[in-house]
């Protein structure tokens, strides 16, 4: 059965057959092909959405997407050029620092590009950076959109490996912040080595006048994650206050979102959250299978027999989920891939919180990947370019990004030590 979906799934891959279709259809042959009623495959799918803290993902999309015509990403550009942009290369690292930010609300890399990069895409440009390279910075700040929390991939790993979310979130903050300012660092230091962004300072507003104006913007993340630890809401309940303070904040207050717009907003929303949860679904359905014809017992046991020790376990896991990145959907790989792997990770003695930080950084290099890296569509959408001007200029960011993930790997406290400190009695 097993064999048969594996098939399935690759003719459908080859067949450039949409990766939700091809996953749904795999998991449909194996339910016929193990003889048990088609009526299971409803009911696994129901069952994979059927989640509450699943609710989070539409509110979160819908209040980026709020985020993005209110106004506040506008500010927070300011605010976070007010802080990095007085120097050589400093406007990159603004692409890098306002992504930061503008993660800490949105949960979703797609939403983050689209919001920073209209704005900041043709500001590098105007400032003398390549339009390749403005829009690889942006493809790769963007992907902070899924590390630092809250984030859409966290909560599908929470779910599907049966592991707090909040937890999760809250020990992204570790990883996020060591590849946030490794980009920045990265980005002043190739700045100046080329040439670009001699004249970043221009236009840069003073700290006190950015913060006056983005005070509003910037305490949004610091309701929604203070609500969330504070014990306040949950994080199924947070995505709801993110969404009804971005539509206050950019309706009432900075009154750049119009109502006539609300329509256009919901239906943009609506068709990225329906793509999410068909993903969810037809995963959820072949995750069923593959547990029930005992894949992940035998995958757990080449592993424990083949990799005896915890060090080249992680290092194998990171070889294969780079390579799975770059041709499987962020969210559909951890649905699939999070109930088989944790369990091997737990027998290895690694914390499923600190292996879900490994899981999401990995994965999340697959959106700035080619072929099927969505970040890397987005940015070209944005910057009016094509696939193909961008991918050379994306190798040093992966560099640097690998280079993190290495130390995320096996220096376990960077994930782990503001968990303990809060939810470790």
């Amino acid at each position: 059965m097993s064999l048969t979906m594996l098939i399935t799934m690759i003719v459908c891959f080859a067949l450039s057959i949409s990766i939700a279709v091809s996953i749904g259809l795999a998991s449909v042959v194996g339910v016929y092909s193990s003889n048990a009623p088609m009526l299971l495959a409803a009911k696994e799918i129901f069952t994979s959405i059927n989640k509450f803290p699943l609710a989070a993902i539409p509110f979160f999309i819908l209040a980026g997407n709020l985020m993005e015509t209110g106004g506040i990403s506008k500010r927070l550009v300011e605010f976070a050029k007010s802080i990095v942009g007085g120097v050589q290369g400093g406007l990159a690292a603004t692409c890098v620092l306002t992504c930061m930010i503008f993660a800490a609300v949105s949960g979703s890399s797609v939403a983050t590009t689209f919001a920073i990069g209209a704005i900041l895409i043709p500001a590098l440009v105007k400032h003398g950076y390549p339009l390749n390279f403005a829009a690889a910075l942006q493809a790769t700040s963007a992907e902070l959109g899924v590390i630092i929390p809250p984030s859409i991939p966290m909560i599908l790993y929470g779910v599907s490996a049966e592991v707090s979310i909040g937890e999760l979130f809250i020990a992204g903050f570790g990883p996020g912040l060591l590849i946030g300012i490794a980009l920045m660092v990265f980005v002043i230091v190739w700045a100046r080595i080329k040439g670009y962004g001699q004249n970043d300072h221009v236009g840069k507003m003073s700290f006190g006048a950015a913060f006056k104006q983005a005070w509003l913007a910037l305490l949004m993340p610091v309701i929604i994650l203070g609500g969330i630890y504070g014990g306040v809401f949950t994080p199924t309940e947070a995505s709801v206050v993110a969404v009804f303070y971005a539509f206050i904040i950019g309706v009432f207050i900075y009154r750049e979102t119009r109502w006539a717009d609300l329509g256009a907003i919901l239906r943009k929303s609506a068709l990225s959250s329906a793509v999410i949860m068909f993903i969810i679904a037809n995963a959820g359905l072949f995750s069923f299978m593959i547990t029930r014809a005992g894949v992940p017992d035998a995958i757990g046991a080449f592993l424990a027999e083949n990799l005896q020790h915890p060090l080249f376990f992680l290092l194998g896991v990171n070889a294969a989920l780079f390579v799975i990145g770059m041709f499987i959907e962020t969210s559909a790989a951890i649905i699939v891939l999070a109930p088989i792997l944790v369990p091997v990770a737990i027998k290895f003695g690694v914390d499923p919180v600190h292996f879900g930080m490994i899981m999401i950084v990995n994965l999340a290099l697959g959106m700035i990947t080619p072929p099927f890296g969505v970040n890397l569509f987005a940015a070209c959408t944005v910057a009016r370019i094509s696939l193909d001007q961008i991918v050379g200029r994306l190798i040093p960011f992966i560099l640097v990004i690998l280079g993190c993930l290495v130390v995320i790997t096996y220096f376990p406290p960077l994930s782990l030590y503001l968990r303990d400190l809060v939810f470790v009695k």
